[in-house]
C-alpha cells in the first residue's frame, strides 16, 4: 500500500472513536493542557494520554511542551488540518455531545482567567511604573496598525507575546496569528486575554525568541514589541524574524530609544538601556532586511526624564531567496 493510503487509514482509525472525536472538537476551539482535558471529559490521565498519543501519531494533534505542562492543539496546517476541516464539516453543528463539552470548556476557561488575573495583579505595579514613563500605549498601538496596513495578513507572529496584546490587536486583520513566550505565567495571561477578546485565529505557545519554532518563510508580519531590551542577543532575535519572514514580509519592532534610566536595569530586568539606530541597522542588515527610519514617540510632557518609544520597520526583499535552516 502507498504511504498516503496508510496515513489516511491511520487518521481514520485515530479519529474514529467517540472520545477522540470529542477531544479533536475541543482542541479545534483552543489549546488545552492534559489536566484541562481530563477535567472536561472526566477521563483518567492514563486513558487520555493513550488517546492523545494516537491522535498525535496520526498528525491530527500537535504537542506543545510548556515547562512542566504540556498543551495540545488540533493540527493547524497541512494535510492534518485539511483532514480535520473535512471531518467536522461533515459532522456539522448542533451535536449534543460536543455542545455539552463546550459548556464544560467555558467553565475551565473561567478558571484559567481567574488564575491569569491573580498573576497579572501581582506584577501590575511594575507594568504601571514603566507605562508612566512613555507615550500612551493606545497611540502607539494605533500607529502600529497604520504602519502595518489593513492586511489581511496570512500569518502574524508575535515574539515575546507577554499578555497577548499584539495578537488581540492584529487578529482582526489576520488569517492566523501566533505568539511565543518563555514564561508559562505570561502565556496563561495571554490565553485568558485572547479568550476574553474573542480572537479565535490567535494562539500562543512556549518558545525562545532566539530560536523560534516556525518554518522558514512562514509569516508575512512579525512583531517584536518591547522585547529586545530584555535579551542578551537581540541580533539572534532579529535573525530569527528574518528567517521566518516570507519575501516581501515586514518586521515591526517597538522598543525604547537609548536612555540612562539605570533603575530599569537594576529593578526591572532590562538588559539594554534602549536600542541605538546603528545597532538596529546592523542587526537588520545581517538578517537580510531593509530598515526604515523609526517613528518616534516622545515621553509625556510632564515627565522630561521619561522614555522615547521607537517603532522600527524592516522589510524583506520580495526577491529574497530563502535558504534551508
Amino acid at each position: 500500500m502507498s504511504e498516503r493510503f496508510d496515513l489516511t487509514l491511520e487518521r481514520l482509525r485515530a479519529a474514529g472513536e467517540p472520545t477522540r472525536l470529542r477531544i479533536l472538537a475541543l482542541l479545534r476551539e483552543r489549546d488545552l493542557s492534559v489536566g484541562e482535558i481530563v477535567q472536561i471529559l472526566s477521563l483518567s490521565q492514563p486513558r487520555l494520554s493513550h488517546h492523545l498519543k494516537a491522535l498525535t501519531g496520526a498528525g491530527l494533534v500537535e504537542r506543545l511542551p510548556e515547562g512542566s505542562f504540556v498543551f495540545y492543539r488540533a493540527a493547524s496546517r497541512g494535510d492534518g488540518r485539511i483532514f480535520l476541516d473535512s471531518l467536522f464539516e461533515q459532522l456539522g453543528d448542533g451535536v449534543p455531545e460536543i455542545l455539552r463539552d463546550a459548556e464544560r470548556l467555558d467553565e475551565v476557561s473561567a478558571t484559567r482567567a481567574a488564575s491569569a488575573q491573580a498573576y497579572f495583579s501581582s506584577v501590575a505595579d511594575n507594568w504601571d511604573a514603566i507605562r508612566t514613563l512613555h507615550y500612551p500605549n493606545e497611540a502607539i498601538e494605533q500607529a502600529l496598525l497604520e504602519i502595518a496596513g489593513p492586511g489581511p495578513f496570512r500569518r502574524v507572529v508575535d515574539f515575546g507575546t507577554g499578555t497577548g496584546r499584539m495578537l488581540a490587536l492584529f487578529a482582526p486583520r489576520a488569517v492566523e496569528a501566533e505568539g511565543i513566550d518563555l514564561s508559562h505565567h505570561m502565556l496563561t495571561v495571554a490565553r485568558a486575554n485572547l479568550e476574553r477578546h474573542g480572537s479565535p485565529v490567535a494562539r500562543v505557545r512556549q518558545g525562545d525568541v532566539t530560536a523560534v519554532p516556525f518554518e522558514n518563510a512562514s509569516a508575512d508580519l512579525v512583531i517584536i514589541h518591547q522585547v529586545l531590551h530584555y535579551v542578551d542577543a537581540p541580533n539572534r532575535v532579529i535573525a530569527e524574524a528574518g528567517r521566518i519572514l516570507q519575501p516581501g514580509g515586514r518586521l515591526l519592532v517597538v522598543d525604547f530609544a537609548p536612555h540612562d534610566l539605570e533603575f530599569l536595569r537594576t529593578e526591572h530586568g532590562h538588559h539594554r538601556l534602549g536600542l541605538s539606530p546603528d545597532a538596529m541597522e546592523g542587526w537588520t542588515a545581517a538578517a537580510g532586511l531593509k530598515l526604515s527610519e523609526p517613528r518616534a514617540f516622545a515621553p509625556p510632557p510632564e515627565n522630561e526624564q521619561g522614555l522615547t518609544v521607537h517603532i522600527w520597520t524592516a522589510e524583506k526583499s520580495a526577491n529574497a531567496q530563502e535558504s534551508a535552516a
